[in-house]
């Protein structure tokens, strides 16, 4: 019979304090002084209950029955056998708490009426004997509290978007492709499979027992039905389940239980930490902070999992177990290690497509002047050392290559296909290749509509295949071993150093014959076409391990995920130059990006804001491209703007100057001492200013040692040379590269040439030391080069910039005042001044003093509060909708005494009749510079924070600068220098500095809080009023929108 101290209660009497299920059972786990253990099964709850007792003492008891293995054996059970379990501790110790905690997943709710105190012998109590009467309690978060003995769990029920979020594919280590999909109830049989499946010792790390039936156990348990608080993801493979990762909040606080199941065979590949990332994400968007674990210490792989995650870790010993605590905080630490995870897996998937070993051409027509022929001859001929093969059920061979009638016949399955066959064709083709085990799809084919766009990607997820196009040039890597050139150029490629990846095939072309004539050469090359799945992002992270790339060049009119992409690039180049068209700056051009990639070009500010902030070096064509990457690959980077330029024309000097003053470069004066120095190495009648000229007289060896006396000077940072062929003397042509390169075999500032004569727009100039010297046909070209070297020195040499830790923001209450607005308002909106102030206050955004006034009297009374010294105030209407006050005369200024305020509040109440809902009276502020900050929420790259001058002409004027957020301390200090107004920020007009550290804490607040609130779609302060020892806003409005929260950086295809 249960011991002394256990009330039993007969089911009738049970169902009346709790909703009970069908399947319900109880434990007494009681602990007398003696230091003895009663564990009763209890079977059903009933007045015959009754179970053999089995005394002992704990720690024979433990030992027994195999310690944490039982237990956590016993706790599998418990989870699939019953949906209700009981607990009765009230004579517990602490140290058995921490097991009856996590022992069961009991699911009930007590009733909250006076019959509480009835259920207290089914009360869990952990940590202390307590004598007093207790409500029954489940041991789980998910319980509702009784309203008399504790409070309830707060967290908000599973959203429906949560539980139907689509599948996603992502790539594990190795390269392989995985679809990761919330469980659902057709799941069961291959999730008990998966266990089943699983060695003796697996299986007896993973439920600490080697018991069988803990596969139907855990298995019931994912697919039960949907409940608040739980999470399970699979892993599939080609439509095969190879791993489970799952949750459960099991406390009152915001953590979780998570485990991991992992097919045996697929240990090493990242199939855990890829599940354990997206249910961190998850778990985030859910309000859970904490994931907790309970591992065999000698499970050594799950225990590096969780270490290895990035996130910070607390591990306890507690006997044979080891307790885990992941703090699900995002930091840099944790984004750092999914990106390098990220960049491992994802240069693995591009090896079959960049560095096959057997190479299969479908569609290569047997009459000249198909595309799929055109590649075929490219392959052939350029020497590729793999296998080739065509598929054409009609002929046995294609320009000497082996033909075979389908992907399946051929003799070994090719690491890519290459595909040109009709768009009607190209799913169907797709489908056979994975079928056949291919790894990497090509596709020049174009023309395909949707439905044919839909199936090609599917086959491509299904069987794993990474993809580039469709309706693309091709692709080329000109290592010696591979000599791979699947593209229909006119010409091969010629082998180099130069990364290029680019949309458009005849962008592609130019670039490819450009870089041959400099002699530069290409690495790899990728046209990506439509894009479909291997974009820029994915370049990048091959360039940075290929060990050939020196620099890259892009060419994107749209990018997938920029948030990605920006961090891929801002760790890119810091290792090599990443140039870039900026195509799309206008309406039109974004037209015509959208009609070639079925996706709009993005806004340029915002594009510019990316560059930027990552480094990247933004052209506006692909001219001046290749203009910069000549300078950037043959020379060394200067340490700053100032430039020196020497001529024998003055003429041409001239023009290098004004080229040079226009892309932003200083020409410094020369100090008297280098005057006097230039002067003794150079022909009567020279001029030495700067620019310098040497006259038409100059030799070559007078124009050598004038270069290498003006490379000593520490006022320079690049040369500048600029000549013009003449009679009097031979200085130039090829003896000018002599002169260049006389002097110090490697300089360590960057030199260029301008020949006005010259017919190419950018080459080359060999040097007898293996160098080369960029020579230039316009000013304009070599001033904009050296300009972007400049730029690219100083973003190298500036530390990455750090996120800081901002003091007084309360991010719980903000998500709760828009939970609230949006709740009220579904299509969202502009907010009201006291939402919009409550918003602000909750990111400590300092706001003038205001109140809130719906009548006159209220209006008064605001005013005597709130005047100022001088006793003047502003007024200000507002209604539902009204964003530009000023434009609609909603604002009196000036207002001084009762008379005043009154006889404004009725000229808003006159104008704006059925409009106005009331009225915002502040003091009218102190002089100062007005400026403007704000937000853009833009769907594809995230938040814009902007700053600029404000006031009313803000538009007008147009002066401001972008980033975008989250912002560092720098990207902050880059904003406020960027507007032509910054001149005034730092006193140049003789009133002294604004209050700088005020405006930076304003702008980081501004981008925190745009970050943390994806329904932010718009943030306008202006004006913001800074002076020397302040910065306030006098005037926000705040748009929200109702939008899903989007992970940018959760590791997932396109």
């Amino acid at each position: 019979e249960p011991g002394a101290g256990t009330t039993v209660m007969s089911d009738e009497e049970l169902r009346s304090h709790v909703r009970l299920g069908p399947r319900t059972t109880g434990l007494d786990l009681r602990f007398p002084a003696g230091g003895r253990l009663d564990f009763l099964p209890a079977g059903r709850m009933s007045p015959s209950y009754s179970a053999d007792v089995t005394s002992l003492t704990w720690r024979a008891f433990y030992e027994r029955l195999g310690g944490g293995s039982f237990l956590q054996a016993l706790r599998e059970e418990m989870k699939a056998s019953y949906d209700y379990v009981l607990i009765d501790s009230r004579t517990g110790v602490s140290d058995i708490s921490g097991i009856c905690t996590t022992l069961m997943l009991p699911l009930f709710a007590p009733r909250t009426d006076d019959r509480c105190d009835r259920g207290r012998s089914a009360g869990f109590r952990a940590d202390r004997p307590s004598a007093e009467p207790r409500t029954a309690h489940g041991i789980t978060r998910r319980s509702a509290g009784c309203s008399r003995c504790r409070k309830a769990w707060r967290r908000p029920a599973m959203t429906h978007d949560v539980l139907s979020r689509p599948p996603v594919h992502a790539l594990l280590s190795d390269g392989t492709t995985v679809r990761i999909r919330p469980v659902a109830p057709g799941d069961h049989d291959q999730l008990q499979g998966l266990y089943e499946e699983m060695s003796p010792e697996n299986l007896r790390l993973r439920f600490f027992a080697a018991s069988r039936r803990s596969a139907v156990m855990a298995a019931d348990r994912a697919c039960a039905p949907a409940r608040t608080g739980y999470r399970a993801l699979l892993a599939e493979v080609t439509g095969q389940v190879v791993g489970l990762a799952e949750y459960d909040a099991v406390g009152a606080d915001d953590s979780a239980e998570i485990s991991i199941a992992v097919a045996d065979g697929l240990h090493h590949r990242g199939v855990g930490t890829l599940l354990v990332e997206h249910l961190v994400s998850a778990a985030r968007t859910e309000g859970i902070r904490t994931f907790t674990a309970d591992a065999l210490s000698e499970n050594h792989e799950v225990l590096r999992l969780f270490t290895d995650l990035g996130l910070h870790i607390d591990r306890r010993l507690d006997g044979p177990e080891t307790s885990c605590a992941i703090a699900l905080d995002e930091d840099e630490t944790y984004l750092s290690a999914v990106e390098a995870r990220g960049r491992t897996a994802d240069v693995a998937s591009l090896e079959p497509l960049l560095r096959p070993h057997t190479v299969a051409v479908v569609g290569a027509g047997r009459r000249p002047g198909s595309v799929g022929r055109a590649v075929l001859h490219h392959l052939h001929a350029g020497g590729f050392t793999g296998r080739l093969f065509t598929v054409n059920p009609r002929v046995t061979s294609i320009l000497g290559v082996p033909s075979h009638p389908s992907v399946g016949a051929l003799p070994k399955t090719p690491d890519l296909v290459i595909v040109a066959v009709p768009a009607a064709a190209v799913a169907a083709t797709a489908e056979e290749c994975g079928k056949a085990g291919v790894r990497a799809l090509l596709v020049i084919s174009a023309g395909l509509d949707s439905v044919q766009a839909g199936a090609l990607l599917a086959a491509c997820r299904m069987y794993g295949m990474r993809l580039v196009g469709p309706n693309c040039l091709g692709i080329s890597n000109t290592e010696p071993g591979l000599r791979l050139d699947a593209t229909f150029a006119a010409e091969h490629p010629r082998p180099g150093t130069a990364g290029v990846a680019v949309q458009s095939g005849g962008v592609g072309i130019a670039l490819l014959d450009g870089l041959s004539r400099l002699g530069v050469g290409v690495s790899t090359f990728a046209s990506l076409g439509d894009k479909y799945d291997v974009s820029g992002n994915d370049m990048l992270q091959w360039w940075e391990s290929d060990g050939r790339t020196e620099i890259a060049l892009l060419h994107l009119e749209s990018f997938g995920n920029p948030r990605a992409f920006s961090r891929t690039a801002r760790r890119a180049t810091r290792h090599f130059p990443v140039l870039t068209v900026d195509a799309g700056r206008t309406d039109a051009g974004r037209r015509a990006a959208a009609s070639h990639t079925a996706a709009a070009a993005t806004r340029t500010m915002t594009r510019q804001a990316l560059f930027t902030q990552a480094g990247i070096t933004a052209t506006r064509s692909v001219g001046e491209l290749l203009e910069t990457a000549a300078l950037l690959h043959s020379q060394p980077l200067p340490t700053g703007t100032r430039v020196a330029i020497v001529t024998n024309a003055g003429g041409a000097g001239v023009l290098a100057a004004d080229a040079c003053a226009e892309a932003g470069l200083a020409l410094p004066p020369f100090t008297p001492e280098a005057v006097d120095d230039l002067l003794a190495v150079l022909p009567d009648g020279a001029a030495v200013g700067n620019p310098v000229d040497a006259t038409a007289a100059v030799t070559e060896e007078q124009l050598s040692e004038c270069v290498d006396r003006i490379m000593r000077y520490p006022g320079i940072d690049a040369v500048l040379l600029a000549l013009v062929p003449t009679a009097v003397a031979a200085a130039t042509g090829d003896d000018l590269v002599r002169a260049l390169t006389r002097g110090p075999a490697r300089r360590v500032r960057p030199v260029a040439a301008i020949r006005l004569e010259q017919g190419e727009p950018v080459r080359l100039l060999p040097t007898p030391d293996g160098g080369a010297i960029p020579s230039y046909a316009e000013p304009q070209a070599a001033a904009r080069a050296l300009a972007h070297a400049a730029q690219r020195a100083a973003w190298l040499s500036r530390p990455a910039g750090t996120i800081p830790d901002l003091q007084g923001v309360d991010t719980e209450r903000a998500h709760t005042v828009v939970d609230n607005y949006l709740a009220a308002n579904t299509d969202g909106g502009w907010l009201d001044p006291r939402t919009c102030a409550e918003l602000l206050s909750c990111y400590g955004i300092p706001q003038l003093p205001w109140a809130w006034a719906e009548t006159e009297d209220e209006a008064v009374t605001a005013a005597d509060r709130l005047h100022g010294t001088d006793g003047r105030v502003v007024m200000k209407a507002h209604w539902p909708g009204l964003v530009h006050k000023s434009e609609q005369h909603a604002v009196h200024l000036d207002l001084r005494g009762d008379s005043q305020v009154r006889a404004a509040f009725r000229d808003f109440e006159t104008r704006f009749a059925g409009l106005m809902t009331g009225v915002v009276v502040q003091p009218l502020a102190a002089r100062g510079t007005e400026l403007f900050a704000g937000v853009v929420q833009d769907e594809v790259f995230g938040p814009l924070v902007l700053f600029g001058l404000g006031g009313t002409a803000t538009e007008v004027l147009a002066d401001h600068a972008a980033r975008l957020a989250p912002l560092t301390d720098h990207d902050v200090r880059d904003l406020i220098t960027s507007p032509r107004c910054a001149p005034l920020l730092f006193g140049a007009r003789g009133s002294g500095p604004v209050d700088l550290e005020g405006l930076e804490q304003l702008l980081l607040r501004l981008s925190r809080m745009a970050s943390d609130l994806p329904q932010l779609a718009e943030a306008d302060f202006n004006p913001v009023l800074a002076t020397p020892g302040a910065v306030t806003v006098l005037d926000a409005r705040l748009r929200l929108l109702p939008r899903r929260p989007q992970d940018p950086y959760l590791r997932r295809l396109r």
